[in-house]
């Protein structure tokens, strides 16, 4: 048994390798999608907030109307949804329907992020097994080169690439991971600060306050 596992010490050296490879062009190709995903979400979410700003400057909450047609955004589209269903039903319930849209597009949000985080805690220990591998096939060749001390200094050279390309693979996904996380809980915020004044436009309208009484 312990023969056929220095067998697969061999060849498990070059396939961790080359998982890591692998993981690594999976990571790039996902953190590039959602840098220019997120980065148009954010931006229009930008815009809004900036919208927020100036109505809560004018202290005009009926300027909502107008934000809620602005249908390219998160939070126009929330609003929209929560004005028509104040103009239905009045204000009750207006606050699960804000939460149950948060619920349903925070998921789109943190696409490929779960993968990110994945990676980034586990891609080192892929390496470190690699490692370990490649050390293993280094002694059992300075084992069959009778000693000489040449064929084990290169082997483990090449074992602690492994270790290496682990670590250069997971230090950007950690990064991008906590960077685009960062992002999405920005939206969601701004989402709150819109659901927030949705509620209180529809407390303050006289015909949403007979229908709640």
């Amino acid at each position: 048994m312990i023969e056929n596992f220095f067998k697969i010490a061999m060849v498990a050296h070059e396939v961790t390798l080359w998982l890591l490879i692998l993981l690594s062009i999976l990571s790039i190709a996902f953190i590039l999608e959602r840098f220019f995903t997120l980065g148009k979400v954010r931006a229009r979410s930008a815009a809004i907030t900036e919208r927020v700003r100036e109505i809560l400057a004018s202290n005009n909450l009926a300027e909502l109307e107008d934000l809620g047609k602005e249908k390219d955004s998160l939070e126009g589209r929330a609003l929209s949804y929560g004005l028509r269903h104040v103009r239905e039903r009045g204000p009750n319930g207006l606050e699960e329907i804000f939460n149950s849209y948060a619920a349903i597009e925070r998921p789109i949000l943190e696409k490929y992020l779960g993968f990110l985080a994945t990676v980034g805690s586990n891609a080192p220990f892929i390496g470190l097994l690699g490692t370990v591998f490649g050390i293993m096939d280094a002694f059992r060749s300075m084992a069959q080169s009778q000693g000489d001390p040449k064929a084990v200094m290169v082997g483990i050279s090449q074992a602690l690439l492994a270790t290496a390309v682990g670590l250069i693979v997971a230090i950007p996904a950690v990064i991008a991971y906590n960077f685009f996380q960062k992002q999405v809980k920005g939206v969601l915020l701004n989402l709150e600060s819109v659901k927030d004044l949705c509620l209180a436009y529809a407390k303050s309208s006289p015909k949403n306050a007979q229908k709640v009484n």
